[in-house]
């Protein structure tokens, strides 16, 4: 605790690199990198953050039912306009990111690149986080994160929730 009175706020550890998302009315969350064991997609998504390419994004998936799943994000195409079907956002940033077995699992929290169904090659931009464990994604998707601050939050994003900023942060 702060002299304050509040809970002092999140700092990555030393050597860690976070991905801090913002998310409007809802707070902040902090998604620890797994930059060895991922470098491909961490590099991808820092570059993307450090670029504003995920601000003013909305959640465009938000899975709950019948039992809560993921949450995902990275398609530039639901900043603008009246939010579409969950399935029709298949754009991203242009840039092609291969498939890393990083052996980490889909647990809670855990924080996954997705791609087409069709070929874990093309990664991109759009991640995922689990709300409930996922087994069944383990080994097809690229797992680069976990969620270290702001679980709470991440639960209680709902569909078209915007993200304020994307930002990195290190220890």
């Amino acid at each position: 605790m702060s002299t304050s009175g509040f809970a002092d706020p999140y700092k990555p550890k030393h050597g860690e690199t976070d991905l801090k998302l913002e998310i409007e009315g809802r707070g902040e969350v902090f998604i620890k990198l797994f930059t060895q064991e991922a470098p491909k997609a961490s590099l991808q998504i820092i570059k993307l953050a450090k670029g504003g390419f995920y601000d003013k994004q909305r959640f465009h998936q938000v899975e709950r039912t019948p039992k809560p799943y993921i949450i995902q994000i990275g398609d530039p195409d639901s900043k603008s306009g009246e939010l579409r079907e969950p399935g029709v956002y298949i754009n991203g940033s242009g840039t092609s990111v291969p498939y890393e077995n990083t052996g980490r699992q889909n647990v809670i929290g855990a924080v996954g690149l997705a791609h087409p169904m069709s070929d874990p090659n093309k990664g991109d931009s759009q991640f995922y986080i689990v709300l409930g464990t996922a087994k069944f994604l383990d080994g097809h998707y690229t797992v680069f994160g976990q969620v270290v601050s702001g679980m709470d939050v991440v639960q209680k994003v709902q569909l078209g929730d915007r993200l304020v900023s994307a930002t990195i942060v290190t220890g």
